[in-house]
């Protein structure tokens, strides 16, 4: 036994396990707070759309990086938000103006995010290969720049939904009468756009672009088996993101597995579970007197 937490120890003296236990903390809370917002607005998707076009905004950091002589990746982060925020506030104007259905602008970016990113790659003197890490996630690559980053871009975002919780909500609950009562609906999607384009890329060093609507929707679908209230679910949520994203990642450590790829199979697992167990449960309680 003192071996085990001998060998627990030394993992959480080195420094690249504290970052990257820091960074899956804070993301795992802050992607369901913005999840709780898309699956209110049945957009559960919109982070893997949001995803393929940051794709496109990592290739355009290399390339411009390239061009200005600095380290490969140097700006792959930089691109990565503004092409995610650019993309998200595109498809809620294509999505507002009625012309395109949301799902047809989804699929759009989809398929244009992923193809950008692959071809622009190319241009840049890199490989299909060096954008892995931005699809799977790369917590072992962690620098402490990338931590002061990480909790910049959690606070903006975390501050800004929930200063926002209730225009946001009221929108995306009943929009023509949120309309009504003078809210600028509008608006205020555009800002839950931009905020869950804000989340893809915090996300993506964590799980990665391919994976990260499953970190923002999961946890939310978790807690909706029990939550009765919408600041309930979304609190919740938040605390179950940061539980997967330490535990999947202690997981990983333990048993040598890809970090991201983890965090959202426990997720997924915890949700199964719940969710078998949640009809036991409410038998339970309306037998009991």
């Amino acid at each position: 036994m003192s071996e085990y937490w001998e060998h627990w120890a030394r993992a959480l003296s080195d420094p690249l396990m504290q970052r990257a236990l820091a960074v899956a903390l804070l993301v795992g809370a802050a992607a369901p707070v913005i999840g709780t917002f898309l699956v209110q607005r049945r957009l559960a998707l919109l982070g893997d759309g949001i995803g393929h076009v940051a794709l496109t905004g990592v290739a355009l950091g290399w390339l411009i990086g390239a061009g200005l002589g600095l380290a490969p990746g140097a700006l792959a982060i930089p691109g990565a938000v503004v092409a995610s925020v650019v993309g998200a506030v595109v498809i809620e104007v294509v999505r507002a103006s009625g012309r395109t259905s949301g799902d047809l602008a989804l699929a759009l970016m989809f398929y244009g995010g992923i193809a950008g990113g692959a071809a622009l790659i190319k241009v840049a003197g890199g490989t299909s290969a060096t954008l892995v890490a931005y699809l799977f996630g790369s917590l072992a690559t962690l620098s402490a720049a990338d931590v002061v980053t990480t909790v910049a871009l959690a606070a903006l975002i975390l501050a800004a939904a929930l200063a926002g919780r209730w225009a946001l909500f009221a929108a995306g609950a009943d929009e023509p009468f949120a309309r009504a009562c003078g809210i600028p609906t509008r608006l205020w999607n555009v800002v839950g756009a931009a905020l869950a384009a804000l989340t893809v890329t915090l996300a993506m060093r964590v799980v990665g672009l391919l994976l990260v609507s499953a970190l923002m929707i999961v946890p939310v679908a978790i807690t909706q088996l029990g939550a009765r209230s919408f600041s309930r679910t979304m609190a919740s949520a938040a605390l179950v993101g940061a539980l997967a994203g330490a535990s999947g990642l202690f997981v990983a450590y333990w048993y040598d597995l890809p970090p991201g790829a983890t965090i959202v199979v426990l997720a997924i697992a915890v949700y199964a579970v719940a969710a078998l167990a949640k009809p036991v449960v409410d038998k339970l309680r309306s037998a009991t007197p």
